[in-house]
């Protein structure tokens, strides 16, 4: 039987979740008189705070119009940090040019009723674990979000709570530029959902169907991520760059784990599942049905483990297809919105655009929890006003802005040798192509940093697609990874479709095309063919688009080598500080940060001995994500 528990407790948990949503609802969307008054007095101050899972983040709606998103661990050097938001915070009051007295609302992305429910259903499993058990108790005696946004931002005003998916939903359909739209959300637990199927119309977000933990497609990636011997919370994306290596061999095995059933439903065969009563997120029944034990961290990685992969893949891609023709028969719209961090999955979201029967598609670029920030933030504009967010959202240069006067300042007072291009922005691009042509890595940090998971061509590393050796060079040298793992090819906008089979434009690297370039781009093609591409023009992010065309004028070749500016287990650099010090400890040939440029032969030679002591992580346990168990508690 595939219930996750005996009758009894299933009862109470259908008991637990129709109670809860008779006390909570789904947000009434209709502006009362006194908030719709206060919307009108003058600029709407709106926050939106995701954290407590993985990925916290704070958002800042000024009118309507996202003006500044960060997530916390660009700031405190902790990967996917799940601490509460406050450095992120700060930030955004900063860019607003607002104070804390200015804000007329803060969004909270989650709705702890709802969590305290799942998290008492958890309490009365059996055989949870002694240290599972201690963590929910901890869990409850927490703070609400209300007191810890009282506590932490010292903020007095209006706070509104909005559940998990319905953040997901809005984060999408809300900034997609859709008048309507099919909205799909899929993840691996927000506070009882893992999948929501529903409908945006003009202000309305509606919500007809949703499959309830512990069913997740997400834990059944993560369950394939950790049994492959990758980070479960971190790792899912290493299995879909590892699938084309493969063949989809254990399809069928696989397909076991899950059982998909009528309309939207699914259920997980719970007995491969360990996350209820271990502390890892398969069984040893898992392990018998595949036939291999699992594969030990950092250890050779073999066509067998890259079948798993495969098939894995193939079974998360076939549910999701089904599941959006589902969708799209109960709401046959053209559009499609989608968020949660399965969303982040550019293989499956390229296949349910091409085969399914939705013409266009519009995911979040953020699409993990860090975007949830963002889907409060509308949420509470459109419950402070009952007027939708309609602009499409054309970029995410959202986050802290490079200080050229500090880079300048950094360079200058270390005795680095670098080159001052200030004034001489056509003399920058000229000698950074150059360098590009002579095969050089180069760290690219210039202006506002992305917000979500993808470098965009502000805190990027580059280099020329063209050469075949660049791939496992910059694998192995400078992001210190796994060598199957693909680059992206940034490409200007009015030359995409001759290099690439996508019919539309890319800007946030959430889709995969085949390749069909007639000059050979080894460093950015998959092994299957394939590509992750970003569209690049002059309107989202001017020097990065300059670079980009005096690169094709040079040598005919519209594309370039585009990842994050980081190492290995590390955020995203952030500041001039951050890019330098990675700059250090890397293999990267040249440093662009604003209009300055540092090579090698640059560096003072006490910056090698700042270097050995890494960035600059606090590695408090509060702030750290799980890597064996998906954080869900």
């Amino acid at each position: 039987m595939l219930a996750p528990a005996t009758q009894a407790e299933a009862g109470l948990k259908r008991e637990i979740i129709m109670s809860q949503h008779a006390v909570n609802g789904n947000g009434n969307l209709k502006a009362t008189a006194t908030l719709a008054r206060r919307a009108k007095k003058g600029r709407l101050n709106i926050i939106g705070i995701s954290s407590g899972y993985h990925d916290s983040a704070c958002s800042l709606l000024q009118d309507g119009v996202l003006v500044a998103a960060v997530q916390e661990e660009r700031f405190s050097r902790v990967k996917n940090d799940r601490a509460f938001p406050s450095q992120a915070f700060a930030y955004c009051l900063a860019e607003g040019g607002i104070t804390i007295a200015d804000v007329d609302c803060v969004g909270y992305y989650e709705d702890p009723c709802l969590k305290l429910g799942r998290q008492i259903w958890m309490g009365f499993m059996p055989n949870l674990p002694p240290s599972r058990r201690e963590s929910i108790l901890d869990r409850l005696s927490g703070s609400h979000p209300k007191d810890m946004i009282r506590e932490a931002l010292g903020y007095e005003g209006r706070v509104e709570i909005f559940d998990h998916h319905l953040s997901h939903a809005a984060s999408s359909y809300y900034f997609s530029g859709f008048d309507e739209a099919a909205i799909l959300t899929v993840d691996g637990v927000g506070d009882w959902a893992t999948t929501t199927y529903g409908f945006g119309e003009g202000a309305r977000i509606e919500r007809f169907e949703q499959v309830d933990f512990p069913d997740s497609l997400g834990f059944f990636y993560s369950a394939i991520t950790g049994y492959l011997g990758f980070e479960v919370n971190e790792g899912e994306y290493k299995v879909m760059g590892l699938a084309p290596y493969g063949e989809p061999e254990y399809a069928d095995k696989i397909r076991k784990l899950i059982d998909v059933t009528s309309e939207g439903q699914y259920r997980l065969n719970m007995k491969y599942f360990g996350f209820l009563t271990e502390d890892r997120m398969f069984t040893d029944e898992l392990v018998a049905l595949l036939g291999q034990p699992p594969r030990e961290p950092e250890s050779e990685l073999t066509q067998y483990h890259m079948d798993v992969a495969k098939s894995a893949q193939i079974v998360l891609e076939e549910i999701l297809l089904e599941k959006t023709r589902y969708l799209h028969t109960k709401y046959p719209s053209e559009n499609l919105c989608m968020a949660g961090g399965v969303a982040l999955n550019v293989v499956a979201n390229g296949r349910c655009l091409r085969e399914g029967p939705f013409k266009r598609l519009f995911v979040q670029p953020a699409a993990g929890d860090a975007g949830g920030s963002v889907g409060a933030a509308a949420m509470a504009h459109v419950r402070l006003t009952g007027e939708p967010l309609t602009k499409r959202l054309e970029h995410v240069y959202l986050g802290p802005a490079n200080s050229a006067s500090d880079a300048y300042k950094l360079l200058r007072s270390s005795m680095a040798k670098f080159k001052d291009f200030r004034g001489r922005e056509d003399e920058l691009i000229s000698y950074t192509v150059d360098r590009l042509i002579e095969g050089k890595v180069i760290g690219w940090s210039q202006g506002r940093m992305e917000f979500g998971p993808r470098a965009l061509g502000a805190r990027s590393i580059l280099a020329d697609p063209r050469r075949p050796e660049m791939r496992d060079r910059i694998n192995a040298l400078v992001k210190m990874r796994e060598a199957f793992r693909p680059f992206a090819p940034a490409v200007l906008e009015s030359e995409f479709q001759n290099h690439f089979d996508l019919d539309h434009t890319s800007p946030f690297m959430l889709e995969t095309c085949d390749v069909i370039s007639p000059i050979d781009r080894p460093s950015i093609t998959h092994i299957d063919g394939s590509a992750r591409i970003q569209t690049v023009n002059s309107n989202s992010n001017r020097r990065f688009a300059a670079l980009l065309e005096e690169f094709y004028r040079r040598t005919d070749c519209p594309i370039i080598l585009n990842t994050s500016f980081n190492l290995r287990g590390e955020p995203i650099v952030c500041n001039p500080h951050d890019a330098v010090l990675t700059f250090i400890r890397s293999q990267i040939d040249l440093l662009v940060v604003e209009d300055f440029v540092l090579d090698r032969a640059g560096i003072p030679a006490f910056w090698e001995v700042l270097g050995q002591f890494g960035d600059r992580a606090r590695l408090d346990p509060s702030r750290v994500v799980e890597h064996s168990v998906y954080t869900f508690l």
